[in-house]
């Protein structure tokens, strides 16, 4: 089987995410998948989720997101895919 090219997942995460460990819960989660990127508080309450490697790695990181064992409460997540971009080095939260 080839070895698929990363990829790059944009999650923009709607509800009660700020103030509650998401970050260092999708830090966490992130860092076991093997995934580099980050996850920003925006001003309006969004948590952006950026996060890049092996698709199937993203993805399970969104399965996570969008599975309701997160810190807080995830009321909607808005998804975009592209391809991996520049390296980014481990992952942080900002």
């Amino acid at each position: 089987m080839l070895d698929e090219p990363d990829v790059r997942l944009n999650a923009w995460v709607h509800g009660h995410v700020q103030g509650v460990g998401f970050r260092w819960w999708i830090r966490a989660r992130a860092l076991e998948l093997g995934l580099s990127g980050f996850a920003a508080n925006k001003s309006d309450g969004r948590v952006h989720v950026v996060a890049r490697g092996s698709r199937a790695a993203c993805q399970r990181l969104l399965d996570l997101l969008q599975g309701g064992g997160t810190p807080g409460h995830v009321e909607a997540v808005i998804v975009d895919w592209s391809t991996a971009g520049d390296p980014i080095e481990g992952f942080s939260e900002r």
